[in-house]
């Protein structure tokens, strides 16, 4: 006996609904585990860069720029850094440079594949530079740069397609905090460099 054509068509469009609720329901579920991924993924960034805002703090003390960088590898700092310029007399003393060089050592390797850089401000022309050449996969900045960052904000090494090799670039992460110290430590540098030229003036006309 032959179906009739009505029971057909109400078969049809059930299959169809339970094939399109299925679709839905992957979408779904995809949706979701995205959704953890990058969860999970926006909390390691908040951590790490914790950790390289600390060394900010330790630059800071040292009456540096206060600039920090840590090297991740598989979950793990393998390499951390702060800004040293002053005190090591070394203008290539940055905070990228010194955990990059940290994290080569402790792979053995010169080129840091699967790594993500954290650090503080965008890196300057030298560093980016450096990022390249080492073939770091990430770099995560908290604060721009606008006048010498090198990662978008002045102009782009970090990802540019003339070069051999383009890093992913995340930023904005724990960005409040990180300006914030910048912007008093270079207050009161300004504030300490006009009390000694005010006190240089007073001691030349106490001499006259």
């Amino acid at each position: 006996m032959t179906e009739p054509s009505s029971l057909k068509l109400k078969s049809e469009k059930i299959n169809c609904s339970e094939s399109d609720s299925a679709k839905n329901n992957s979408i779904v579920n995809e949706s979701a585990e995205v959704s953890e991924l990058n969860d999970m993924q926006a909390q390691l960034d908040f951590t790490f860069m914790q950790r390289a805002y600390e060394l900010a703090q330790q630059a800071e003390q040292h009456d540096e720029i206060p600039v920090g960088a840590v090297v991740v590898h598989q979950g793990k700092i393998i390499g951390e850094g702060f800004n040293q310029s002053i005190t090591l007399n070394d203008p290539s003393s940055h905070a990228e440079m010194n955990a990059i060089r940290q994290a080569g050592t402790y792979l053995n390797n010169y080129r840091l594949l699967d790594c993500t850089l954290y650090v503080t401000l965008e890196p300057c022309p030298m560093c980016a530079g450096l990022l390249v050449h080492s073939r770091i996969q990430r770099l995560v900045f908290a604060s721009h740069d606008l006048k010498t960052g090198a990662a978008g904000s002045a102009f782009n090494l970090a990802n540019n397609s003339q070069l051999n090799h383009q890093i992913e670039i995340s930023s904005g992460v724990l960005q409040e905090s990180c300006s914030q110290l910048l912007s008093a430590f270079f207050k009161r540098r300004r504030k300490e460099k006009k009390q000694a030229k005010q006190a240089a003036k007073n001691n030349q006309l106490e001499h006259k």
